[in-house]
């Protein structure tokens, strides 16, 4: 069993991948949270889905493809947040509507470009072909993330369930908004390396919904999170390695069976209390 577990450490690739997952899975995890508890479940998916003429144009530039898939999350971010501050525009309609032009663009961009690469590694994650430069963006966003999420957490919970006490203190929900909608874009870009574009929502909505159906306080739902996506990360990367399947697609099917899980246990309590 102990050298079932080491034997695939002794490779670079893997361990730059499980670093880079295990990294990916906490800044998600924390970020599950508030997510759920602020009901931005769409956003995740609108943003992965965002950053494709992002990834293009950086791959018809020769930049690396994590950094126009960066700045393309923040640019939908600041489209979505204007959209949304404009009176009678409803957050869900301007996420729909700054994901579905970003995406046409994206495909657009696609069919203009004569050899353009294969994109299965974005749509579905290529956790095991991670760089160097990957390794150091993906850790130096996940750390960045963490300490915001740590140092500002009392400014994100007030604003998240009463905007109006939180004015009434001093702070503004709309620039706290902004600032964690940036923290979700960025996580998304990261994320999409270990699970792809497809499949990037489970890492920031499975594992609170799994968390909030057994714990109740939000500071345990996100330290839960994180234990879940980082058990998630772990048992789809070596399942990668040692059984030829799909990383990306094994570390959500991972994520679903452990809300399906969570899902009874709280029941079956349930009913034994009553």
């Amino acid at each position: 069993m102990v050298e079932w577990i080491i034997e695939p450490l002794q490779y670079s690739f893997f361990l730059k991948g499980l670093i880079a997952g295990v990294m990916v899975a906490s800044a998600c995890g924390i970020l599950s949270g508030f997510i759920v508890w602020r009901g931005m479940a769409f956003i995740g998916d609108a943003l992965a889905h965002a950053i494709l003429p992002g990834i293009v144009l950086a791959i018809i530039l020769g930049f690396h493809i994590l950094i126009g898939a960066l700045l393309a999350a923040v640019i939908s971010v600041i489209a979505i947040g204007t959209l949304t501050n404009h009176r009678g525009f409803k957050e869900d309609t301007a996420i729909g509507v700054i994901f579905a032009g970003a995406f046409a663009l994206g495909i657009m961009l696609i069919n203009r470009v004569a050899g353009f690469k294969d994109l299965t590694h974005i749509l579905f994650g290529n956790i095991l072909g991670i760089s160097g430069f990957d390794l150091i963006l993906i850790i130096s966003v996940a750390i960045i993330v963490i300490i915001i999420v740590i140092v500002f957490y009392k400014e994100l919970l007030v604003t998240s369930f009463d905007a109006t006490h939180a004015l009434a203190i001093g702070l503004s929900p709309t620039l706290i908004h902004f600032g964690f909608l940036i923290l979700v874009a960025s996580t998304t870009v990261i994320a999409t390396q270990t699970v792809g574009v497809v499949m990037v929502l489970a890492l920031l909505v499975t594992p609170a919904a799994t968390a909030s159906l057994l714990v109740k306080q939000l500071p345990r739902i996100m330290a839960l999170s994180m234990g879940i996506s980082i058990v998630a990360i772990i048992v789809g990367f070596y399942s990668s390695y040692y059984f030829d399947v799909p990383s990306g697609a094994t570390i959500v099917i991972v994520l679903t069976a452990f809300f399906v899980i969570a899902f009874f246990y709280s029941k079956i309590k349930r009913s034994f209390k009553n």
